[in-house]
């Protein structure tokens, strides 16, 4: 196996067990709530707490990565997340449990931005978006998995038995440690600053450095956070939006689920193809608007055969364009910030965008689901303007632009 398929193949596998983590929860909150006796606000509160983990992670593993190389910290984020999902099944309270949670969303948070610049230090340009593709797709496949694992532990072993398989990534990390050598970008990028001896000017302050950067990372992170809010507006509420007016059985919202999943599969692996083709201004901007039609339209869909494709066509639109954010924002910054630039960025639209389901949840009760398709809309187009906004030679190719 050549260095690029490495780069992958370590990426995708990261990014898998991530998402596994992060769904761990999702299982597992019905158990954890009930044997801490707690309110749902305070079980909501573990997620909110591991995105400001995710938040801390991505700035702090970012900088780190930067500084002294990504297979090295690629590895400490792994093992970090892996400690804190299996010390979570040994929490004997619930702040422990918060705890324990913001520990893995550290580790998590900083290990999509590095594993995103191994893959775009090691690929060519003209495929970065087929390559981001492949690892973004990671992420749904850890959803199946730790799906798979709480069908199975759960019911016999309970919740705690689940988080303890959360060991399992150490083992991964000091396998990819073994066998991945270090970025040639990267090492170049430091030899050539060891040559220059000039100081180095801190990294965040580098993402703001100039107006048009500043401006760029802005409008980023305005489209991160979108993208974020759109995924969990639909993920979270659209199932019980539908059992509510559709009539729609919890096995049938299973199903819903899994086809969304498999159009948004299709469209992660499409709009990499679409980005290396056709470059990253055409790219989003053909699937941001599609996805504020489909969103919209979706609202007007009934019957069994119309939700299931309906939904299909959303998640190829809505989520095909995280795909892209990998290969898009590790092509505009260059290869000293390039990881701080890949994890603040995504993690400040995670955090702020995982607040998305609380409004979506307030315009439900006080309006109607056409309402709350509409604003998840709205959202769609406010990324649309902002891409519009920036400059031509910002987004122009991602495949060939660099700041």
């Amino acid at each position: 196996m050549d260095y690029r398929k490495k780069t992958v193949v370590a990426s995708v596998a990261g990014l898998t067990l991530e998402g596994m983590d992060i769904m761990f929860i999702s299982f597992a909150m019905t158990m954890i709530i009930s044997e801490f006796n707690i309110d749902l606000a305070t079980g909501g509160l573990i997620s909110s707490l591991t995105n400001v983990g995710m938040l801390l992670g991505g700035i702090i593993f970012g900088i780190l990565a930067d500084k002294f190389g990504r297979v090295r910290v690629f590895t400490y984020t792994v093992i970090l997340f892996a400690i804190g999902t299996a010390l979570t099944g040994l929490a004997t309270s619930i702040e422990q449990v918060y705890l324990f949670r913001f520990i893995a969303g550290i580790g998590a948070g900083g290990e999509y931005g590095i594993g995103m610049a191994l893959v775009a230090e090691a690929w060519p340009k003209n495929k970065q978006g087929r390559a981001s593709s492949y690892v973004s797709v990671g992420a749904q496949y850890g959803v199946i998995l730790a799906a798979l694992l709480s069908a199975i532990i759960l019911p016999t072993l309970g919740w705690r038995a689940l988080f303890f398989v959360g060991i399992v990534p150490v083992i991964f990390a000091f396998i990819v440690r073994k066998n991945l050598d270090e970025s040639p970008e990267w090492l170049a990028a430091q030899k050539d600053k060891k040559a220059s001896n000039k100081a180095e000017k801190s990294k965040l302050t580098q993402l703001f450095e100039t107006p048009r950067t500043a401006i760029t990372t802005i409008s980023l992170i305005i489209m991160a956070t979108v993208q974020i809010a759109g995924y969990n507006g639909l993920m979270i509420w659209l199932p019980s939006m539908l059992q509510k007016s559709q009539g729609l059985s919890v096995s049938g919202s299973a199903i819903w689920t899994i086809s969304t999943a498999v159009g948004m599969i299709v469209g992660m692996l499409t709009f990499g193809l679409f980005l290396d083709r056709f470059g990253a201004k055409r790219s989003f901007g053909l699937f941001l608007i599609a996805s504020a039609c489909a969103v919209f339209l979706y609202s007007y869909a009934t019957g069994s055969i119309g939700v299931l494709i309906g939904g299909a066509i959303v998640g190829f639109f809505s989520n095909g364009m995280f795909a892209g954010y990998g290969a898009l924002i590790g092509s505009l910054y260059p290869v000293q910030i390039r990881s701080t630039a890949t994890n603040t960025i995504f993690n400040f639209g995670r955090a702020i965008g995982g607040f998305s389901p609380i409004l979506v949840g307030y315009i439900l009760q006080n309006y109607d689901m056409k309402v709350a398709m509409l604003y998840l809309a709205g959202l769609y187009c406010i990324s649309f303007i902002v891409m519009l906004m920036l400059k031509k030679d910002d987004l122009g190719n991602a495949s060939s632009k660099t700041i």
